[in-house]
């Protein structure tokens, strides 16, 4: 199956061509259809499967089909997502696919000065992509209504739940207009979320794709026994082993992840710490550098890595184990994405034991333990 099968239309399409996007995820085979017929949606996926141009396809589309040249701009699609890097890389997705469509977008996240937002947001927008503290401050100011809006995205919700945002989605919702189509995307669904589901969505089609324990089917993972102590000694070991690898670093603190960056520094291997005490500007720094290349190594904390999306990333490194199980399959699954040959090293403590039984069971797969490099 290709794009063009799917009924995307032709700026659109030329749009995917240019970006050499041309074969849709499995994902995106599914929710696309379902997008275009307006009815609501439940999409179970997890993160690098493909989701955002599985909602922002449709939404341009159904955007620019409507769109009569008299009207004025209002915000008639909001995508509402966790993390301020995840907001920016869905707009940077709509600067992609909308390149040879008259839309305007716009992103508007906390940690930073509301002022050029606001200003963006005054020139009028046709889509607004939004973390939910600032979406709440910005309506409370009377800088944004959402009282036309036709598309409502909600974007990692299982995330949400994670970092206490279910109490903003509750207050948003009642400020949303009752005809809408609602799309959710989900990588797990937990009871709360699935009692969410079903207290916003009308007779919704569910699309699931790569059930948890598959993401990490093309994935290479290997595991270190060592202890705490000796865990930095083995990352500048295996880091200058191969020095021309993009590398992630998990760290379970901001703490540590700052830790960690300065032991490498002083052995002369350039890297950036990426973690919510950082300012926005640091983190979108150390992003760009990541991405162009200009650092190979990035140390990030779960929340902060929500927005890194490398089509190359080669290595994944669980410096330290996360507390849940599924934590460390979203964690792999930043590398070995499309089709893409992907690494993941797990750095195991005794006091760690017990998480490696859980990943193991809940994956299905027994992980590969390797000596120490001498």
């Amino acid at each position: 199956m290709t794009f063009k099968d799917l009924n995307i239309s032709e700026p659109i399409l030329k749009a995917l061509s240019k970006k050499k996007y041309e074969t849709p995820t499995p994902i995106q085979e599914k929710a696309i259809p379902v997008a275009f017929s307006d009815r609501d949606l439940v999409g179970i996926a997890q993160t690098g499967t493909g989701k955002t141009a599985a909602f922002a396809i449709p939404i341009i589309q159904q955007l620019a089909q409507s769109k009569s040249n008299d009207r004025k701009r209002e915000i008639k699609a909001l995508i509402l997502t966790p993390t301020r890097e995840l907001a920016i890389q869905i707009d940077e997705c709509f600067t992609d696919y909308a390149e040879y469509v008259d839309l305007r977008h716009t992103v508007v996240f906390g940690g930073v000065n509301q002022r050029p937002q606001v200003e963006k947001l005054k020139r009028g927008t046709d889509v607004l992509i939004a973390t939910p503290g600032r979406l709440l401050d910005l309506i409370s100011q009377q800088y944004i209504t959402l009282a036309h809006v036709e598309h409502f995205v909600l974007d990692e919700a299982d995330r949400m739940l994670d970092m206490g945002f279910i109490h903003d989605i509750k207050r948003l919702l009642p400020m949303l207009p009752s005809q809408k189509q609602t799309l959710f995307f989900s990588a797990t669904m937990p009871v709360t979320i699935a009692k969410l589901s079903k207290s916003i969505l009308h007779n919704p089609v569910t699309v699931e794709v790569a059930p948890v324990s598959s993401v990490v089917d093309t994935i290479k993972q290997n595991l270190y026994m060592v202890e705490k102590s000796e865990k930095s000694e083995l990352l500048v070991t295996l880091l200058k082993k191969e020095p021309s690898k993009s590398v992630l670093v998990f760290s379970r603190t901001k703490h540590g992840a700052d830790k960690i960056a300065k032991i490498l520094c002083k052995k002369g291997i350039g890297c950036d710490a990426i973690h919510g005490n950082k300012s926005q500007g640091a983190r979108q720094r150390a992003l760009t550098n990541f991405k162009s290349g200009k650092t190979r190594v990035i140390i990030a904390t779960d929340i902060a890595s929500r927005g890194i999306d490398i089509a190359n990333l080669e290595v994944v490194i669980n410096y330290d184990l996360p507390d849940v199980a599924e934590t460390y399959v979203h964690r792999i699954g930043r590398t070995g994405r499309a089709g893409n040959q992907g690494t993941a090293l797990t750095f195991c403590s005794r006091e760690e034991h017990l998480m490696i039984k859980d990943i193991q069971k809940l994956t299905g797969k027994k992980l590969n333990v390797v000596s120490l490099p001498a």
